[in-house]
C-alpha cells in the first residue's frame, strides 16, 4: 500500500512532463515556421513548389465541397433565425446573428475539420511512409533541409488554405442565407440592408478570432500531423496509428485553442 501512492504519482508526472514536452515542441515548431516564412533564403525552388502544390491539394481542391457546406449551413442558420427572432420581433438582427455564429464559430470549426479530413490525415500517412522507407534520410544526403522542406511547407500550406476556405465559407455562406432569407421574407429586399448589417456587427476582436482559429489553429494542427507521421519508425503498419494519433490530438487542439480563443476575445 505504501507504493501505490508514489507509482502513480511517478506515473502522473512522466505523463504531464511527456504531454508538456509534447505541447514545447509543438510551439517551437509553428514558432520556427513562422520565422521561416519571412526569411527569404528558405524558399529556394523546390521548397516552393512544395508550398504551392500543398495549397492546390489543400485548398484549391476543396473549395466547391466548402462551398456546398457553407451554403448548407447558412440555410439552416437562417431558417432557425427567422422562426426565433421572428417570434420575438427581431429580424434585423440576422446580420448579427450570422456573424456570432457563423463567422465566430462554426465556419473556422467545420473548415479546419474538412482540411483535417482530407489534407491532415494525407499529410500523417505521406510522411510516415516516407520515415519508413528512409526518404526522410535521403533528403538529408541530398542537402535538402527535412523540416523546411517536409514540415514548414506543410504546415504553411495547411495555414493559408485554412484561413482562404474559411472566408469562402463565410461568404458563400451569407450569400445562401440572405437568398433564403429573401425568399422567406425575413431580410430587406436591398442587400446594402444586410451588409451594411453585418459588417457593423464585426469589430477588430472578430478580426483577431478569425485569424487565431484559422491560420493559428492551422499551423498547429499542420505540426500535429507532421509529426505524428514522423513519429513512424520501422514498420508501415506504425503508419495509420500515427495517422489516428494525428487526427484525434488534432481535433482535441482545434477545439481547445478555439474555446480558449472565444473565451479570452466575448467573456
Amino acid at each position: 500500500m505504501d507504493r501505490v501512492a508514489p507509482n502513480f504519482l511517478n506515473r502522473l508526472g512522466a505523463r504531464t512532463i511527456a504531454r508538456l514536452d509534447r505541447i514545447l515542441v509543438h510551439v517551437a515548431a509553428v514558432y520556427s515556421v513562422l520565422l521561416v516564412m519571412v526569411t527569404r533564403r528558405y524558399w529556394s525552388r523546390p521548397v516552393r513548389n512544395v508550398l504551392v502544390r500543398q495549397i492546390l491539394f489543400t485548398a484549391c481542391e476543396a473549395t466547391l465541397f466548402i462551398g456546398l457546406v457553407a451554403s448548407l449551413v447558412g440555410v439552416s442558420i437562417v431558417v432557425q433565425a427567422k422562426v426565433w427572432l421572428g417570434a420575438f420581433g427581431m429580424l434585423n438582427k440576422l446580420g448579427i446573428v450570422m456573424v456570432a455564429v457563423i463567422m465566430r464559430e462554426i465556419g473556422p470549426l467545420l473548415t479546419n475539420l474538412v482540411v483535417l479530413a482530407r489534407s491532415g490525415t494525407a499529410i500523417a500517412t505521406e510522411l510516415g511512409s516516407m520515415k519508413v522507407n528512409g526518404e526522410v534520410h535521403l533528403l538529408n544526403a541530398l542537402g535538402l533541409d527535412p523540416f523546411i522542406y517536409l514540415v514548414a511547407t506543410r504546415m504553411l500550406g495547411m495555414a493559408i488554405s485554412v484561413f482562404c476556405l474559411s472566408i469562402v465559407f463565410i461568404l458563400v455562406s451569407f450569400a445562401s442565407g440572405y437568398i433564403v432569407g429573401l425568399l422567406l421574407g425575413g431580410v430587406s429586399a436591398d442587400p446594402g440592408v444586410f451588409v451594411r448589417s453585418v459588417f457593423a456587427a464585426v469589430g477588430m476582436e472578430d478580426v483577431f478570432n478569425l485569424l487565431v482559429k484559422t491560420f493559428i489553429v492551422g499551423l498547429a494542427t499542420g505540426s500535429i500531423c507532421c509529426r505524428e507521421g514522423l513519429s513512424a519508425q520501422r514498420s508501415i503498419t506504425e503508419v495509420p496509428q500515427a495517422t489516428t494519433r494525428a487526427v484525434v490530438r488534432s481535433t482535441a487542439t482545434m477545439f481547445l485553442i478555439s474555446a480558449v480563443t472565444s473565451f479570452l476575445m466575448y467573456a
